[in-house]
């Protein structure tokens, strides 16, 4: 069996749910407290305020996951999809808003398109008003397609995965200070709270505090290193939101309003973005990881992640040069084909194949087109 392996140096985690809008942003209002007013999507290169996809206003139908059936939640408490104080958001590689209210542990998940919310019981954390530690306000999608998200102290890091359509939270447990950080401590409130987090294709976090400080997390360690602190910003400028856009740049938003701003992370220099976004954000969040290669990407780009599959399943990511139906198909290293299965109107589409009871071992991902042309191969190691 010859198949050429892909040599793709662009890595994509997902795609945004909407043609032009690649950036989900949570929204605020002028006071000096924290107040929700809605989830919104962006389109972060023209720089123009899209879709609202839940308000303040509205009672969104709720799910509970614990309970399996719809529930009605108390807008009044600081526990429910509404909820006037919430400061952490992410996106899944569905499209869909993963986020988290403060002084709750529970975690939501809202589908853009229908505007159903799932309610994920959480009750490995338990954030307390008394303690802004506790507090969740960091949140993004990693490299192998879970979300993540951080406590503003660093004392806890939270795992939220979906397996076959389950969700599930994981305690992935304390990430400490790097020795070397000095009086820049993620774990104090002047130097490292708030604020929000990326991550890049070689599995890193990174960590921006509302101060503009930038922190290293690398899983392996659950270490936080301190790698420097934002320029060009105005003062007023509190880094609220930071996200990767499907151009591959960082762009920082200010729960404080003000204009967007894009951010070389090798420099750490910010700059003004051009655009009519003037809106206190408290969060970003998209479903892009940062990639190591520094070009501009191409939205027309294929790829098959993540490559160390732990969760049972691959995602499927196909450009909008390819059109129709395509066929994915598992083989074993002996060439025996293990799965087979369908993607229907590949254009711009990004799949969730999941892996049924393959062993643990290395297998072969072909994706063909309807002519059986190979589209992309790529090495899978399923743990």
């Amino acid at each position: 069996m010859k198949k050429s392996l892909s040599t793709l140096i662009l890595l994509f985690v997902g795609a945004s749910s909407f043609a032009q809008q690649d950036i989900f942003a949570l929204t605020g209002k002028e006071t000096a407290n924290i107040i929700f007013q809605d989830f919104r999507a962006l389109d972060s290169k023209e720089g123009i305020t899209e879709k609202i996809l839940l308000s303040e206003k509205d009672q969104p139908k709720t799910f509970s996951t614990k309970l399996n059936k719809e529930i009605f939640e108390d807008k009044k408490s600081f526990a429910n999809a509404v909820a006037s104080q919430i400061a952490g958001l992410a996106v899944d590689g569905r499209g869909n808003l993963v986020y988290m209210p403060m002084f709750s542990s529970n975690i939501y998940i809202l589908d853009s398109k229908t505007k159903d919310v799932i309610l994920l019981e959480n009750n490995l954390s338990n954030p307390t008003a008394c303690d802004t530690g506790s507090q969740f306000s960091r949140m993004t999608i990693g490299n192998d397609g879970n979300i993540y998200a951080l406590s503003n102290s660093g004392s806890q890091l939270l795992k939220i995965s979906s397996i076959n359509g389950k969700y599930n939270v994981s305690d992935l447990g304390i990430v400490k200070d790097d020795s070397g950080n000095g009086d820049n401590q993620l774990s104090k409130m002047q130097t490292g709270f708030g604020g929000d987090m990326i991550a890049d294709d070689n599995n890193n976090l990174y960590v921006f505090s509302a101060t503009g400080n930038v922190f290293k997390v690398v899983f392996k360690e659950m270490k936080a290193k301190f790698i420097g602190k934002v320029k060009g910003l105005q003062d007023n400028f509190s880094i609220n939101g930071v996200a990767v856009n499907a151009e591959g740049n960082i762009i920082l938003g200010s729960a404080k309003g003000g204009i967007l701003h894009t951010l070389n992370l090798e420099t750490l220099q910010a700059e003004p973005m051009n655009g009519n976004i003037n809106l206190p954000i408290y969060d970003l969040g998209s479903s892009y990881v940062l990639r190591s290669n520094k070009n501009i990407a191409s939205t027309d780009t294929n790829d098959i992640y993540p490559t160390k599959v732990s969760d049972g399943f691959v995602n499927i990511r196909l450009g909008s040069s390819q059109k129709g139906n395509a066929q994915v198909k598992i083989y074993s290293l002996a060439g025996t084909l293990v799965l087979n299965d369908k993607i229907n109107d590949i254009s711009n589409s990004d799949t969730k194949i999941e892996l049924g009871k393959l062993v643990s071992g290395v297998y072969l991902v072909n994706v063909e087109s309807e002519n059986g042309k190979n589209i992309i191969s790529k090495k899978i190691i399923v743990k």
